[in-house]
């Protein structure tokens, strides 16, 4: 009985480098059979009309109250000059017992200082106004 411990020459063997991709393949043919019997199944769903919405501009109504504000601070009702706060306020009171109360809708100029914005609002707090809403320029489309 002979026993081999290595090469008479004193090499050894060379280490494989390569990888064997044969099981690879056969795992991803499987995985792929699996998915394509599988997507039918999936995407079979339960028909059912879903709900359209389309967006609409907003529409000012007449009863709604329009204030701007111009970048030095003078303030206007629906287009008429208002002087000061004191009367903005006593406007703002006639309007705030309607039934249904009407929403305020401020306009400010770009280059408004927030302090004059703010008067508008605490007058409106003050005369009991319980909507308030801001007018803003749309983005451009696109953009």
């Amino acid at each position: 009985m002979a026993m081999s411990i290595g090469s008479p020459d004193g090499d050894e063997d060379e280490v494989i480098a390569a990888i064997n991709t044969t099981p690879l393949v056969d795992v991803m043919l499987v995985l792929l059979i699996i998915f394509l019997i599988t997507i039918p199944v999936v995407t079979h769903t339960i028909p059912v009309k879903l709900p359209s919405e389309t967006n609409q501009p907003y529409k000012t109504k007449p009863e709604n109250i329009n204030i701007a504000v111009n970048k030095d601070g003078d303030m206007f009702w629906n287009e008429k000059f208002v002087p000061d706060t004191t009367v903005l306020l006593e406007k703002l009171k006639t309007v705030a017992v309607i039934v249904p109360q009407p929403e305020l809708h401020i306009r400010g100029d770009q280059e408004t200082r927030y302090e004059f914005i703010g008067k508008v609002i605490l007058t409106a707090q003050r005369a009991g106004i319980a909507k308030v809403a801001f007018i803003t320029e749309p983005p451009a489309r696109g953009g």
